[in-house]
C-alpha cells in the first residue's frame, strides 16, 4: 500500500518483465503482448518408469544417465532422510534414449565401477 501522499501513477500494460521474442525492451508490453515462458517443467518421470518405458535395465540405465547434468533434463528429487530419486524431464527422456542408442553402439564407453577384490 502507498502513502496518501504518493502521487498515484497509471499502469500503462502489461508488467511483463520480459519482452516477447522478437520486440525490442518494452515494446511488447506497449503492443498488448505477452512473453510466454515455455521452458516450464511440468512433471518428471522416475527413472524406474523410464526404465520400464524404454525396456531397459534400471541399474544399466543408472549408470548410462549419470552422464547427464541437469541441462539435459536430469532432476533429482530428494525425500525423507537420505533418500534420493533419479527422474527425467521430457527433453531428459530424449536425451537418454540417445545416450542408451550410443552405448548400445559402442558398450566400451560405459565403464562400471568394481570393487577391489
Amino acid at each position: 500500500m502507498s502513502s496518501p501522499a504518493s502521487p498515484r501513477t497509471q499502469l500503462t500494460g502489461s508488467t511483463i518483465c520480459c519482452p516477447a521474442p522478437g520486440t525490442q525492451g518494452g515494446e511488447s508490453a506497449r503492443r498488448g503482448g505477452l512473453a510466454v515462458q515455455v521452458n516450464k517443467i511440468r512433471h518428471v518421470q522416475t527413472i524406474t518408469r523410464v526404465a520400464r518405458l524404454l525396456g531397459e535395465d534400471e541399474d544399466w540405465l543408472w549408470d548410462v544417465a549419470t552422464e547427464m547434468d541437469q541441462e539435459d533434463g536430469l532432476i533429482w528429487g530428494h525425500g525423507p532422510g537420505e533418500e534420493t530419486v533419479m527422474a527425467f524431464t521430457d527433453f531428459g527422456i530424449e536425451t537418454l534414449t540417445d545416450l542408451v542408442q550410443i552405448h548400445k553402439s559402442n558398450p566400451g564407453l560405459l565403464k562400471r565401477w568394481a570393487a577391489p577384490e
